[in-house]
């Protein structure tokens, strides 16, 4: 359902500047170009000096009517929920309604170690409650309604993974149960409170709680595209995310959003300041996020096959936002390209050039490879004409040949250099390189 998050990496970037147009002009000819090549469809903004510069929009929003998205078209933003959950659970503070040492015995004594689980425990991930969207079990339940009982007795029955405030360990049912605890101490629905006390201060007229995807209503259906179509996703039943991941908006309301909450519209000072007080880099429902020499802070999201991501730099004054309904490439490389946009950074073009290389040369690298720095094996194999790869207990992808050596799998951002003569490959990914060998 949700998926974990993924920290941007510390980059440097390069410093020649580029005439703010000019750059930005690029960025969009860059989003033209990946849904052109079926890499992406979404919509993408930036915010400078609380003023929007830039927003594109590409793709559809329902590709069998052929209804293209625009700037209005609603997409479900999945983890990005959690930040909204946050900052309810700071103004239940606020309005002495809860406080951050209240235990979760006193709403869900059946949990494991609830006795022992604060909600700031709840709010930072570190409560040691298992995350149920991490069981095979999670895809026989997730397109079927559930009730908060149904929730509870799923999350109740697995045993806690660690001792609560020990460590962090990112968890949806966390944040799930602080949905349920926001609607039991203000006695009203989660939609009525993103209604009453986000929606409604900041003016927001689409960004609310979602529910079945009606396209008709301009809300986005999420799509991979696989053997040259685009193929629909089925869809999480927003009965279960709730507080974790159950919001639907667009990337101009998520700026309004975070610059509002940044600006004091919607806690005080010092609840923010709470907020960020990142421990292992995540506050409540808010994650550090590092780029260059500066420090912002926001959220990522996932759900279906949507991705979002929404990220502010006080320093830098620059607010990035972006919601996608297809992505069939690492959507980091997306927010790190938005972030060297609003600082006047050029970057460089992605090469969508792929080369057809015959089966029999293929048949070279095909094999089960293992190194000793990683404990699972990854096996290479030919199908359909293709090469793909598959590590122990994670489900095949497919390579596409950028040389007679190279391979890539742009959604995870990893590629992989063959060295036929060693039975050798090393694989790329996320900064990291590890050699691999033919068995």
């Amino acid at each position: 359902m949700l998926k974990k998050l993924l920290f941007l990496s510390v980059i440097g970037i390069s410093s020649t500047a580029f005439s703010q147009k000019n750059v930005k002009e690029k960025l969009g000819n860059y989003f033209d170009s990946l849904f052109v090549h079926h890499k992406v469809m979404g919509s993408f903004a930036i915010a400078e000096n609380n003023q929007p510069t830039f927003l594109k929009v590409v793709g559809f929003s329902d590709v069998e009517k052929q209804q293209k998205a625009n700037m209005n078209t609603q997409y479900r933003i999945g983890s990005i929920s959690k930040t909204f959950t946050a900052v309810l659970m700071m103004k239940a503070v606020e309005d002495k309604k809860i406080s951050l040492d209240k235990k979760l015995s006193d709403f869900y004594p059946e949990i494991p170690n609830a006795d022992k689980i604060t909600i700031e425990n709840l709010l930072q991930h570190r409560t040691g409650i298992h995350n149920l969207t991490n069981e095979a079990e999670y895809w026989q339940y997730n397109t079927k309604p559930q009730t908060e009982s149904s929730l509870v007795n799923i999350i109740k029955k697995y045993k806690s993974d660690f001792e609560p405030g020990s460590k962090h360990e990112y968890s949806n049912s966390n944040y799930i149960l602080l949905g349920f605890i926001l609607e039991k101490v203000y006695k009203k629905s989660y939609a009525e409170l993103i209604k009453d006390k986000i929606a409604r201060p900041l003016k927001l007229t689409l960004t609310e709680a979602g529910g079945k995807i009606d396209t008709s209503k301009n809300q986005a259906k999420s799509y991979q595209f696989t053997n040259g179509k685009y193929e629909i996703s089925s869809e999480t039943d927003m009965s279960i995310p709730i507080g974790a991941g159950s919001i639907i908006s667009t990337p101009t309301e998520l700026l309004k959003f975070i610059l509002g909450l940044e600006q004091g519209k919607l806690v005080k000072k010092e609840s923010l300041a709470k907020m960020k007080n990142f421990i292992d880099d995540y506050g409540y429902g808010l994650v550090k996020v590092p780029f260059d020499t500066y420090w912002g802070f926001g959220h990522t999201g996932g759900i279906d096959k949507f991705s979002s991501a929404l990220f502010y730099f006080p320093d830098l004054k620059v607010a990035v936002a972006f919601s996608t309904n297809q992505s069939d490439m690492d959507t980091n490389e997306i927010s790190i390209k938005m972030i060297e946009t609003a600082m006047g950074k050029d970057f460089k073009m992605p090469n969508f050039k792929t080369l057809e290389i015959p089966e029999n040369e293929l048949q070279k690298y095909a094999g089960t490879y293992s190194s000793p720095d990683v404990p699972l094996k990854i096996n290479i194999f030919i199908k359909d004409k293709k090469l793909m790869a598959q590590a122990t207990g994670q489900g095949a992808f497919p390579l596409e040949a950028t040389s007679n050596t190279r391979f890539k799998f742009d959604q995870a951002g990893i590629v992989i250099e063959f060295f036929a003569a060693k039975n050798q490959f090393i694989i790329m990914q996320g900064g990291t390189k590890n050699t691999f060998t033919k068995e």
